[in-house]
């Protein structure tokens, strides 16, 4: 087989026209030969920290999708589904995924559960992450969210970075904010990579330590446009990932639209699509082609070096993409969950008080940090209830895995005006998670989501819209396409009901994310992850 067209030589910084011969899912030869063709040709584009699960999408039908971006490969931590079904979790998603020829490169996820103050379904202890680790289908540590235990020097913690070392696998971090000597201490334990950078000082200070820095662009947290500007000096160091992509908004783009948006700040292409293609390859041993004579086959045609639209994409020289149509095919899969409680009563959400403050999260647009705000307590009958007025909402964490008193709290910045959201997909150990103006709302929507034995939904007083996520209660068991287009009408119905949240749904699956300062919910009470120290609601 044989592609023409401009071909991209990223490490030598040029562009020529030439043929490249492919064979046996290789590339035999590259040859500059002048022709006709005006597009272009270079290596697959690499998301170097993705969850696959919160595409709501198991890994075949995400790779159908992705493959039409111009994405072969991803790094993927199946941390999410760890925290529903333990090692039997991470096995479906290596084995899903062998199904298709699309790259990925599972992690073992060190974290799970993610705290110790919530409740998961699974745990994966440092005995499983060696036996994870031995296994030449897990590439690296997944993201050690535990930076309190990496400081402290937890024996568990520090067991399962001696396992990856051993097995001389890259250790990837999770330190939002976290600088100093803290980082330094962090970095020095081998610890290489940190995805959670929200300022630029942090990005640098990382850099100039020797972590490499991925630049994040989400469905929920959006750090492109604090991180770029270090792209131009460090594109050594960098790379482009997701993070958490949701389905309707993976349709639309990938890592094809942060390569776009830095063109379009008039930075470097070649070291752009050094981030992009290159670093992600190099940092973790891929199997994935550099368009080098040797390397396998994994390379894409685009349109132009400015939009970056994907034409073609080959893996292993099998064409999985042509102009417009996606080649990967849906396969049949086994689906596995993890859901054992009943449904609740209204007065389950009921919280008695006579506080004249409370605590209140403050959740940001596009971050996954929040702020903590002192607010004035609305009481009725002796309750605390949700003030639609002043945009105080009630949110709760209702425990999936056996039947506890939901975890209650309040929230802003959501501004429902009626009804209320809830989803089984809450970072990280995807308990059932919900905001609304009522505690009747509220109640509605979590039995909903109990009903379905997982899923995302909204309700109101005449209406109410569930996407099932039948698959450890947090991905789908449909093709992309169609989980698309329902969570797209889902969230359409969120900002109905009075939402203004970019990506509300992926907000709110945040909010419990207790490893993520400043003040968050679990499903154990109210708790402030920057010390990681109970809290309470109400202020005296």
């Amino acid at each position: 087989m044989k592609l023409q067209g401009n071909i991209v030589d990223i490490k030598n910084k040029r562009i020529y026209k030439g043929e490249i011969f492919i064979e046996n899912g290789k590339i035999k030869s590259i040859i500059e030969k002048d022709n006709n063709v005006n597009h272009y040709i270079l290596p697959g584009f690499v998301d170097a920290h993705i969850h696959i699960e919160s595409s709501m999408l198991v890994p075949s039908e995400f790779a159908r999708i992705a493959v039409t971006h111009g994405t072969v490969a991803t790094v993927s931590d199946p941390h999410e589904i760890a925290n529903v079904l333990g090692v039997k979790g991470v096995e479906f998603m290596i084995e899903n995924g062998k199904q298709t020829p699309f790259k990925f490169n599972f992690g073992a996820p060190s974290c799970v559960p993610a705290t110790t103050f919530e409740s998961a379904g699974a745990v994966i202890n440092s005995d499983d992450i060696k036996k994870l680790l031995e296994n030449s289908d897990i590439k690296y540590l997944a993201e050690m969210m535990n930076y309190p235990g990496v400081l402290s020097e937890d024996d568990e913690v520090m067991k399962k970075i001696t396992w990856a070392k051993q097995y001389n696998k890259p250790i990837d971090g999770h330190a939002p904010g976290l600088r100093g000597n803290e980082i330094t201490k962090y970095i020095n334990t081998g610890i290489s990579t940190d995805h959670e950078c929200f300022t630029y000082d942090e990005g640098l200070e990382k850099l100039q330590k020797g972590m490499k820095v991925l630049i994040r662009e989400g469905s929920a947290a959006k750090n492109f446009e604090a991180l770029i500007d270090l792209l131009p000096e460090y594109y050594k160091n960098m790379m482009f990932c997701s993070d958490d992509k949701h389905p309707d908004a993976l349709i639309i783009n990938h890592i094809n639209k942060l390569c776009a948006r830095a063109v379009a700040k008039g930075m470097d292409v070649f070291k752009i699509l050094q981030v992009a293609c290159i670093n992600p390859v190099k940092h973790y041993n891929l199997d994935v082609g550099l368009m080098r004579e040797g390397d396998f086959a994994d390379c894409i045609v685009v349109e132009d070096l400015k939009d970056f639209k994907t034409l073609q994409t080959y893996i292993n020289g099998e064409l999985v993409f042509n102009n417009g149509e996606s080649l990967i095919k849906s396969i049949p899969f086994e689906i596995l969950n993890n859901f054992n409680c009943n449904k609740k009563k209204v007065s389950d959400f009921k919280l008695k008080s006579s506080a004249k403050q409370i605590r209140v999260i403050e959740a940001l647009e596009g971050q996954l940090v929040t702020n903590e705000l002192i607010e004035g307590a609305l009481i009725k009958d002796g309750n605390l209830i949700s003030n639609i007025e002043k945009d105080i909402l009630k949110m709760v964490v209702v425990n999936r895995y056996q039947d506890e008193k939901p975890a209650i709290a309040f929230i802003k910045n959501f501004e429902l005006k009626t009804g209320a959201i809830a989803s089984s997909v809450g970072h990280d150990s995807h308990n059932i998670i919900a905001v609304g103006v009522s505690d009747e709302a509220i109640c509605k929507a979590v039995n909903l989501i109990i009903e379905n034995k997982g899923g995302t939904c909204a309700v109101s007083d005449s209406e109410e819209k569930i996407v099932p996520l039948p698959v450890a209660g947090i991905m789908s068991d449909k093709d992309g396409e169609t989980i698309g287009k329902q969570y797209a009408e889902l969230d359409k119905i969120a900002k109905q009901l009075g939402s203004k949240l970019n990506a509300p749904y992926m907000t709110l699956s945040f909010m419990a994310l207790l490893v993520i300062p400043s003040l968050k919910l679990s499903d154990k009470g109210l708790f402030n992850g920057a010390d990681f120290k109970f809290t309470t609601l109400e202020v005296n």
